[in-house]
C-alpha cells in the first residue's frame, strides 16, 4: 500500500504505482490536477468529508498557447485506465460561475470497469464526464485532445452510495454507468433551469445511464420545478430511472428534448414506476 499525505505529490504517486496497487490518501485537501494511467489502481480516502482532491480549471480558461481549455480538459481528476476503484473521498472543481467561465469538470472517466463507492463529486456545469466521447467529437478533437482522452471503446462504470452535485448536465457522456443508492443533488444556479443528466449514447448501445434507488435532491434556493432529470446530448441518449425519489425541484415533465432539436423522437428515457404528467415520449421499463 502506498500512503500519501496532503503535502504529497498525487501525480507522482499515480505514476509510480503498479497495476493492482492501493493508494491510501490521508485526511486533508489535495490541491492538484492529476490523471491515472495505471490499470487496477485503488484509491482510498479517509472519508468523503475528510479527503478532498480539488482543482479549478474551466472551459474558457486559456492555456499557455492562448487556446481555451474546452470542456474536456477541465477535469480535476481523469481516469485513463481500466479497473480503477475509488472509495471514501471527494473530487471537486471549485472554479464556480459557469455562466461566465463555461463547463467545469470534476471527474473524467475513460476507463472500463471503474467503480466508486461512498464518494462525493462536486462542481457546477458538467461535474462528471463518463467516456467515451460521442463519435463525432472523437473525430473533431483528433488534433486537439491527446489519444488517452479520445478513447473509442466502451466504458462501464458503477457508482454506489455517492453524492454527485452540480447545476447543468452534471452527469454526461456515453459511458454505460450504474448509479445505485446515490444522491443526485442540484445546486443553486444563476440560470433559471437545470438538467441532471445529459446522455449521448449511440443507437447500438443497449446500456446507458441507469439510476437505481437514487434520491434527486436540491440545495436551498433551487426553484421548484426548474430541474429536468435528463436531456439527450445526442440523438439516442439512454437513461433509466428505477425506483428513484424526487423532491419538488424536479419538473413535472421530467425530461427535455434539448433546445430546438427533434431528439424526443429518438431519446431513450425510461422511468419505473411511471410518473403522471411526464412528457409523452418517456418510456416505461419493468423492474428487473
Amino acid at each position: 500500500m502506498i500512503h500519501i499525505d496532503a503535502c504529497g505529490d498525487l501525480q507522482a504517486a499515480f505514476d509510480r504505482a503498479r497495476p493492482g496497487d492501493v493508494i491510501q490518501l490521508a485526511e486533508g485537501e489535495y490541491r492538484a490536477k492529476s490523471a491515472i494511467f495505471t490499470p487496477g489502481l485503488t484509491l482510498l480516502g479517509a472519508g468523503a468529508d475528510r479527503t478532498r482532491i480539488i482543482w479549478d480549471d474551466y472551459a474558457k480558461k486559456l492555456d499557455d498557447r492562448g487556446v481555451e481549455y474546452n470542456t474536456f480538459r477541465t477535469w480535476t481528476l481523469a481516469v485513463c485506465a481500466d479497473g480503477v476503484a475509488m472509495r471514501n473521498l471527494s473530487i471537486v472543481n471549485d472554479a464556480l460561475r459557469p455562466e461566465e467561465k463555461g463547463q467545469e469538470v470534476a471527474l473524467t472517466v475513460y476507463g472500463d470497469d471503474f467503480t466508486m463507492e461512498r464518494c462525493r463529486l462536486t462542481s457546477t456545469q458538467d461535474t462528471l464526464f463518463l467516456g467515451p466521447l460521442p463519435s463525432d467529437l472523437i473525430e473533431r478533437y483528433r488534433d486537439f485532445l491527446p489519444p488517452h482522452l479520445r478513447r473509442d471503446k466502451p466504458c462501464r462504470q458503477r457508482f454506489t452510495g455517492c453524492l454527485i452535485e452540480g447545476t447543468v448536465d452534471f452527469i454526461f457522456g456515453c459511458g454505460e454507468a450504474v448509479f445505485e443508492n446515490c444522491e443526485i443533488r442540484s445546486l443553486a444556479d444563476a440560470r433559471d433551469v437545470g438538467y441532471a443528466a445529459a446522455p449521448a449514447h449511440s443507437p447500438d448501445q443497449t446500456e446507458g445511464f441507469r439510476f437505481q434507488n437514487c434520491r434527486f435532491t436540491a440545495e436551498e434556493g433551487v426553484t421548484p420545478g426548474s430541474i429536468y432529470l435528463a436531456r439527450p446530448w445526442r440523438d439516442y441518449g439512454l437513461c433509466v430511472f428505477q425506483n428513484c425519489s424526487y423532491e419538488d425541484h424536479i419538473s413535472p415533465l421530467g425530461f427535455d428534448k434539448w433546445n430546438d432539436t427533434h431528439r424526443d423522437r429518438t431519446a431513450r428515457f425510461y422511468e419505473h414506476p411511471p410518473v403522471q404528467g411526464r412528457v409523452s415520449w418517456t418510456r416505461q421499463v419493468e423492474p428487473e
